[in-house]
């Protein structure tokens, strides 16, 4: 009698308000937000898991939803003997429990009567703000290997990186012995240096300041009984309080994971991973034909480009420029650039539809700017959110002028990046 196959679970926690993603989660859920000009933050755990061959996924979120809905209902469509599926739970009021998720193991543990349907094996937990590229079935392999309860994927990285991450200590085995969820830059966490005999032996390198310390990723496999046990209590999160619940009462292991990995958490680790994106070997590459990152199928036509200067870039489909210069950007699908138009250091989400040429007339009589960027406007360091409208001869981004943090009407600046909000309006001429 052929065995069964595993049973493998996945949930992707959509996470919280995404208050430092603001304002690109001003209308969307974080996982919603787009990224690389055609993708959006969620398809990169999606994908991975179904590169992985596990197809059976849940997306957690609680914070404007809609976007995120609609996305994958026109993405994720698996066929019918697959028995696949992408389904997303929002928090919901039921006559046990009548609050919104606390935290990340609240919005599992609220979850589960959703979960047990599927009776599985094993579960993993995603987050869905994150840009890697891993094959969870070497993770699952590690995790009955070691006949763990628990498994962390876990990334070598310097003491500086580690103040905004969970750290862990092992033995040389892998097994964790300690985890200290997010320690201050002064505190002294040399007893966490990681094992170098199980550094070395696993990733074939040697320890240096580069490497010190061990940082949880956030992805956890999960043997179905241990989890259901962690969630018993009343704990809300897994960092803080279910994994250092654990250590001495149930096997722990870590996944060593040296890949590029980036935590797409405020506007600066955006913008300068969508930057890298440009460059002629970046360090996440979207061209992997052996696992494809997904993205939603628009039947778009191939972009039009007329006299353009385009150097480092990426253009999505569907787009049309005219006699513009664009250097280190990103233009996403639909997006319409007028002759003149200069772009360096600028994300530009696109559209969500054309204009119809009588939209256009009508809007110019009004002086309202047609969707995309007008003629002769040059912008620097900015990220264009969907359907903004910019203006013609607008400087963004250029001048020397000062740029306070600020979250305005039509823009935002944090950290020095300016952030066109969605469907905002650019007058003509404006100076920011």
């Amino acid at each position: 009698m052929a065995k069964r196959k595993d049973r493998v679970l996945a949930i992707i926690l959509g996470g919280g308000k995404g208050t430092r993603l603001y304002p690109l989660t001003k209308d969307r859920a974080k996982p919603a937000v787009p990224i690389a000009g055609k993708c959006r933050l969620v398809d990169i755990p999606i994908s991975n898991c179904i590169n992985s061959g596990f197809n059976k996924i849940y997306l957690l979120t609680q914070f404007n939803s809609a976007s995120l809905h609609n996305h994958i209902a026109n993405t994720y469509v698996f066929d019918q003997f697959s028995k696949g599926f992408v389904e997303i739970l929002s928090a919901e009021q039921t006559n046990t429990s009548t609050s919104w998720f606390q935290g990340t193991a609240d919005a599992v543990r609220k979850n589960l009567k959703h979960f047990n349907d599927q009776e599985a094996d094993y579960y993993i937990i995603l987050s869905g703000d994150q840009l890697y590229r891993m094959d969870f079935k070497k993770m699952l392999d590690r995790h009955k290997e070691t006949g763990a309860d628990l498994t962390i994927a876990a990334k070598p990285i310097s003491r500086r990186e580690a103040t905004g991450l969970g750290i862990m200590a092992t033995d040389a085995d892998g097994m964790i012995t300690k985890f200290y969820e997010k320690p201050a830059i002064d505190l002294d966490i040399s007893e966490y240096k990681v094992n170098k005999k199980y550094l070395e032996s696993s990733l074939n390198v040697k320890a240096n300041e580069s490497n010190e310390y061990l940082a949880s990723m956030g992805i956890y496999i999960f043997s179905a009984a241990a989890m259901h046990e962690a969630l018993a209590g009343n704990e809300t999160d897994f960092g803080k309080e279910i994994i250092p619940g654990l250590l001495g009462k149930k096997r722990l292991a870590s996944f060593l994971f040296n890949d590029f990995w980036e935590d797409i958490g405020t506007i600066k680790a955006f913008y300068d991973t969508h930057l890298d994106l440009t460059t002629v070997k970046p360090q996440f590459n979207f061209y992997d034909e052996d696992m494809p990152i997904y993205a939603e199928r628009r039947f778009l036509p191939a972009s039009k480009i007329n006299f353009c200067n385009i150097s480092s870039s990426l253009v999505a489909e569907g787009s049309i420029i005219t006699n513009a210069y664009i250097v280190n950007s990103i233009v996403g699908v639909r997006t319409i650039i007028e002759s003149g138009a200069s772009l360096d250091g600028v994300y530009v989400m696109g559209s969500t539809y054309y204009e119809s040429e009588a939209e256009k007339e009508e809007n110019a009589r009004k002086g309202i700017p047609s969707i995309g960027i007008g003629k002769a406007s040059v912008i620097r360091r900015t990220i264009i959110d969907a359907n903004a409208r910019i203006g013609e001869g607008c400087r963004i981004g250029i001048d020397d002028i000062p740029r306070p943090e600020c979250d305005c009407d039509n823009y935002s600046i944090h950290d020095g990046i300016i952030v066109i909000h969605k469907n905002a309006l650019i007058p003509n001429g404006t100076i920011l």
